[in-house]
């Protein structure tokens, strides 16, 4: 078991101490579930906001990431701008730390969003479509992530004017049965992303699942 010793020389057990979860806040990522905060501190995390449009690093200690929904194609300039940001976030993503992103999140972590280069951290290209995505959806996790463990049933909704199309290398994060059944989002090391807007309250074990991930990835 991990130990890290104290300035008073008395040993800390690692997995007990805190972990600083970073969520995306600003114009950029306007969109997330008080609830998710809550649950996040309820379970143990330190939670920090951090804006992507102005912040160049993450805050310091950062060992997981929310990054939620909004409006960054509006802000892609801007976004991709921030180089900095961009590489700190593939940086602990790459790590295997936890990285949970919805929708606005999910274009961030792409290789591109309307030639604007993101985080590249997933091999997917984001572009504006003309088609409105909207609806409820029933979903379930497909396989193991940091968010959920297989079989783990979730209902969200969907609410978007974009289109990713996926390369290789990522998992699917959801089964969802309606519209039409398919698989959706992304699952790769720690990252668990997708279209798909989920309100943690209703499975308070995945906040839990998260900050225990943050713990010891």
């Amino acid at each position: 078991m991990a130990e890290k010793r104290g300035k008073d020389g008395d040993a800390t057990d690692a997995t007990k101490r805190s972990p600083v979860v970073a969520i995306a806040g600003g114009p950029a990522f306007t969109f997330s579930y008080a609830e998710h905060t809550e649950l996040l501190t309820a379970a143990g995390a330190e939670v920090v906001t951090f804006d992507p449009l102005r912040d160049e690093q993450l805050p310091e200690g950062t060992r997981g990431l929310v990054i939620g929904g909004g409006f960054p194609e509006v802000y892609a300039a801007e976004l991709s701008a921030n180089e900095p940001l961009r590489k700190a976030v593939s940086e602990l993503a790459l790590s295997g730390a936890p990285v949970a992103a919805e929708c606005a999140g999910l274009l961030y972590l792409c290789r591109e969003l309307d030639g604007a280069p993101m985080c590249g951290v997933l091999d997917a290209s984001a572009r504006m479509s003309e088609r409105l995505t909207l609806g409820y959806r029933d979903a379930v996790a497909v396989g193991d992530s940091s968010l959920a463990v297989a079989g783990t049933r979730m209902r969200g909704h969907e609410f978007h004017r974009t289109v990713v199309e996926p390369g290789a290398g990522a998992a699917p994060a959801w089964g969802v049965r309606a519209p039409a059944p398919r698989v959706e989002g992304f699952v790769q090391q720690g990252v668990h992303a997708s279209y798909l807007h989920t309100h943690w309250a209703s499975e308070p074990g995945v906040a839990r699942r998260f900050v225990e991930r943050c713990r010891t990835s």
